[in-house]
C-alpha cells in the first residue's frame, strides 16, 4: 500500500520547488501564480536502513522499498472554491490521498512575489483551510439535499444515520472547523469514507524556510505555525524547499557530506516522510529471500492475515500461519540459523498483531 499525500498551498510558497526535489523532475517552478497547471504525481522511496541491512545480508536479485506518492496541486488562492484563480477543480485530485501536506512560506524575500502581498503564515494557512472547508461543504450539502426527504419519510436506519452525521459535518464546517477536529464514532467515520472529505484527512504543515534557518531549526514564522498546529493536533516539518531541490541533484554520499557540513542529521524530505508515517500510524514489515528483499507498509493494529493480503489476496484468503522474526533479533544474532537456534523464530496465527520490523514468511493454502 503506497502512501499518498496531496501537496497544497498558496502560489509561490515553494510547492513546486519541493515537488522538484521529490521527483527530480524539472516541472515549471516559475515566479508567478499557477505555474503548476496540471496535477503532477511523483513517487519517492521511503528511506529505511533496515532494508539496506537485509539487502546486504541476503544479496537478492532485487530490493524493493516502500514508496510515498505525492500529488502537487496548482496554487490555491482566496476564493478558489468559488472559481477564483484556477478554481477548485484541482482539489478533486487529492480526495484520494491519505494525508495533506500544506506548504507554508516562512521566509522573507522581496524578490519572490507573495500573492497576498507579504508573508503571514497563519493568514496563509487559514486561507487554504477555508477553501478546503468550502469544498467539503459543497459535497456535504449536495448529498444532504438528496437524502433529506428519504431520511424524514422512511426513517431507514442507515439513511437517518447518514443524514445526522452530514448535519454534524455541515455544522462544523459552517463554523470553520475542519472535520478532522470533529468527534466522530467508528460507524460515522465508516459512513463518511466514500465522501473523501479533504478536511477529514490528517495534515502536516511544511514550514518552508531559508537555508540559514534550517540550521537554526526555527524562526518567528515557524514558531507561529507550530503553535497553530499544536492546537489542532497536527504536525510541522521545518525545511528549506530550495535546499531540498539542491540535495536532490547529489548522489547519496555527497548528500550525506552536505548534511553533515550543515550539522543536519536528516534531510527535510526524510523528516516529512517519517512525520507522515507517525501521523498515520504506519509501520513496515519485510519479506526476504534470494529473489527479493522487500519492505511493505501496513497500518498499526493490522493482524497477520490482513498484512498477508497486502502482498496478495490469496495469501489472506488461505492464511495458515506466519513465520515471524524480529528485525532486531536478526541484526543482533546475525543469521537466520542463529535466530532459530536462539528460539526467536515464532509461528503466529490469525490473531497476531503485526509489529514494525517484523520479517515474515506467510504460509497459506488456497
Amino acid at each position: 500500500m503506497a502512501l499518498k499525500a496531496g501537496i497544497v498551498g498558496l502560489p509561490n510558497v515553494g510547492k513546486s520547488t519541493l515537488f522538484n526535489a521529490i521527483t527530480k523532475k524539472n516541472i515549471l517552478a516559475a515566479n508567478y501564480p499557477f505555474a503548476t497547471i496540471d496535477p503532477n504525481v511523483g513517487v519517492v522511496t521511503v528511506p529505511d536502513t533496515r532494508l539496506e541491512f537485509l539487502n546486504n545480508m541476503y544479496v537478492p536479485e532485487r530490493m524493493i522499498p516502500t514508496t510515498y506518492e505525492f500529488t502537487d496541486i496548482a496554487g490555491l488562492v482566496k476564493g478558489a472554491s468559488k472559481g477564483e484563480g484556477l478554481g477548485n477543480k484541482f482539489l478533486s485530485h487529492i480526495r484520494e490521498t491519505d494525508a495533506i501536506v500544506e506548504v507554508v512560506r516562512c521566509f522573507d524575500n522581496p524578490d519572490i512575489i507573495h500573492v497576498e502581498g507579504n508573508p503571514d503564515p497563519i493568514r496563509d494557512i487559514e486561507i487554504i483551510n477555508l477553501e478546503l472547508i468550502f469544498s467539503d461543504m459543497e459535497i456535504a450539502e449536495t448529498r444532504l439535499n438528496k437524502i433529506a426527504k428519504k431520511a424524514e419519510t422512511t426513517k431507514e436506519k442507515e439513511t437517518v444515520l447518514e443524514y445526522n452525521v452530514l448535519n454534524k459535518c455541515i455544522e462544523a464546517l459552517n463554523n470553520n472547523i475542519p472535520l478532522r477536529r470533529v468527534e466522530l464514532t467508528e460507524d460515522e467515520l465508516l459512513l463518511l469514507k466514500n465522501f473523501n472529505f479533504i478536511t477529514l484527512k490528517p495534515i502536516i504543515y511544511v514550514a518552508n524556510v531559508s537555508e540559514d534557518d534550517v540550521v537554526i531549526g526555527h524562526n518567528k514564522y515557524t514558531d507561529e505555525v507550530s503553535n497553530y498546529a499544536k492546537e489542532e493536533g497536527s504536525e510541522v516539518v521545518v525545511m528549506s524547499c530550495a535546499m531540498e531541490s539542491e540535495l536532490s541533484e547529489l548522489n547519496d554520499d555527497d548528500k550525506q557530506v552536505f548534511l553533515n557540513d550543515m550539522g543536519i542529521t536528516n534531510s527535510g524530505l526524510d523528516k516529512l516522510i517519517y512525520a507522515t508515517y507517525e501521523l498515520l500510524g504506519l509501520k513496515t514489515f519485510f519479506t526476504v529471500g534470494k529473489d527479493e528483499v522487500r519492505a511493505w507498509t501496513f497500518k498499526d493494529g493490522m493482524k497477520a492475515p490482513e498484512c498477508a493480503g497486502i502482498i496478495h489476496s490469496d495469501f489472506q484468503r488461505g492464511f495458515i500461519k506466519a513465520e515471524v522474526t524480529s528485525f532486531e533479533d536478526l541484526r543482533t544474532l546475525g543469521s537466520e540459523l542463529k535466530v532459530k537456534e536462539a528460539g526467536k523464530l515464532r509461528l503466529e496465527g490469525k490473531d497476531y498483531l503485526m509489529q514494525d520490523g517484523d520479517i515474515v514468511l506467510f504460509r497459506f493454502n488456497v
